[in-house]
């Protein structure tokens, strides 16, 4: 999402209660009433009165049937919106920012009896999700409710002050997907400096991380290469919420600073307001399907579940190499192409490595003019064992051995530092274009697995929820 180099994909209610029916009450009563007209001259015997059963149950409706998780704009309104009340709000969301319902958190939050919604924000893509990776775009209107959206990701990635003038609190609802790359992580953080430096109070409503919160892989990021699609310092994928990653903000030194775009001194970040208001019913084990919540598009290639599972396990083998995502426009993240190669040569090559958790099948997908095309999709057949961004390491190594020349040794200086600002490991790409197709891959596992280790182990005191039914839990 973070850039265009990933998107090199040949493409990328609620239910009503039940209500109970009278009519075959009344009509039952209306056919008797006709079965005496007529039948008799004599007076209609009096009838004794029904008998009633003591103690049966009378009939109520069943309950609505709605996902096991409440979010955090669900848990807001059901504590009677009282961490806005009296206030004037802001709010920083995208097209996924809904509650349980699918009703939009804008809309929620504009029924608020004692907040004043007064203005809104855009984070990439856009308030409605319309712009595609790395576009900048300008300011706007809402056209249903008149109120300026301001953006964050066009002239600013940080709101200024006259965007939070008159603001009590900013309200931030965003569906993150749980790989430090994807930027609404980073529109949080930089939002959240804006607002201690403005004196405004965050709110931030909790989300799940789809992928569950007890899977934690990849390089860590280089504190050299922190940037707007690297803003915090954890492994690829980091399973922390995103109101978790904002508790991580407002109580560790350093982490509120991204280079030419936010610098909070410690002092202004002490004092800084922070409200999360944690989700109800999620725990770590669960990932997105477990939740029951439906799956809202967080952008334009990122359509569903698995495309989200997909970008963590195959957007860094994409960077800076020839591989491409997708099955022409289907599979986004999850299907995968390289020039010249066909499926079985991509499953013979990539099958050899034996990457645990993982299958290569073939599958079709459609051409741009619609004709189908076959292609490889990559399938997980074992999450307890899947190490989600294993696969891109061996992309890499595989596109060595696929090209004349190593490919990586090639790449220009801007090309570089894209690469190292998205992989995070100014060591592999180091040892990426000295060894080219020799390059150890389960040595660098190995380190960050260990790495990945000792930060689950700290970052456990940011922590909102337990571990859920898993065998770690019940140890």
């Amino acid at each position: 999402m973070a850039t265009g180099r990933f998107q090199k994909s040949r493409s990328m209610s609620p239910r009503s209660l039940v209500q109970l029916s009278l009519g075959a009450v009344v009509t039952g009563a209306f056919t008797l009433m006709l079965g005496c007209v007529g039948c008799s001259t004599k007076p209609p015997e009096k009838t004794p009165p029904p008998q009633r059963t003591v103690g049966s149950p009378a009939q109520v409706p069943p309950p609505e049937k709605l996902p096991r998780v409440m979010l955090g704009i669900d848990v807001l309104e059901a504590e009677g919106f009282k961490a806005i009340a009296g206030k004037k709000i802001g709010l920083l969301t995208h097209p996924a920012g809904v509650n349980r319902r699918g009703e939009s958190t804008l809309n929620v939050l504009r029924r608020a009896p004692q907040a004043k919604l007064v203005t809104l924000f855009a984070p990439e893509h856009g308030f409605d999700g319309q712009f595609v990776a790395s576009a900048n775009f300008g300011d706007t209107r809402h056209a249903a409710t008149g109120l300026t959206i301001y953006s964050v990701h066009g002239a600013t990635r940080k709101p200024t002050p006259a965007m939070l003038k008159g603001l009590d609190a900013l309200v931030i609802d965003l569906q993150d997907i749980g790989s430090r790359s994807y930027t609404f992580t980073s529109a949080m953080l930089c939002a959240m400096a804006a607002c201690f430096e403005q004196g405004v109070e965050v709110i931030v409503l909790d989300r799940p991380n789809p992928l569950g919160g007890l899977k934690v892989d990849g390089p860590p990021l280089d504190a050299e290469w922190k940037s707007y699609v690297g803003a915090f310092r954890v492994p690829y994928v980091h399973g922390l919420t995103i109101g978790e990653l904002a508790r991580m903000a407002k109580e560790s030194p350093g982490v509120m600073v991204i280079p030419k775009v936010i610098n909070v001194s410690e002092a202004v970040r002490a004092k800084g307001r922070l409200t999360v208001i944690p989700m109800r019913g999620w725990t770590r084990n669960l990932r997105w399907p477990d939740t029951e919540l439906p799956w809202i598009p967080t952008s334009p290639m990122v359509p569903t579940f698995d495309a989200a599972v997909g970008y963590a396990m195959v957007g860094l083998g994409c960077e800076q190499s020839n591989w491409s995502s997708g099955i022409g426009k289907d599979f986004p993240f999850r299907g995968i192409g390289y020039p010249k190669k066909t499926p079985d040569d991509i499953i013979a090559a990539m099958s050899a490595y034996k990457i645990p958790g993982l299958a290569f099948v073939k599958r079709e997908g459609r051409k741009p003019e619609g004709k189908l095309a076959p292609g490889v999709y990559v399938e997980v057949t074992d999450w307890e064992k899947w190490n989600p961004t294993e696969l891109s390491f061996y992309m890499h190594k595989q596109a060595a051995k696929w090209e004349r020349l190593n490919p990586f040794l090639g790449l220009t200086a801007a090309e570089q530092r894209t690469f190292k600002i998205h992989v995070g490991s100014s060591a592999w790409l180091a040892e990426l274009q000295r060894a080219g197709s020799r390059i150890d891959v389960p040595l660098f596992l190995k380190n960050w697995a260990a790495r990945a280790e000792i930060y689950q182990t700290q970052a456990k005191k940011f922590w909102l929820y337990p571990w859920g039914d898993t065998p770690a839990a019940r140890k």
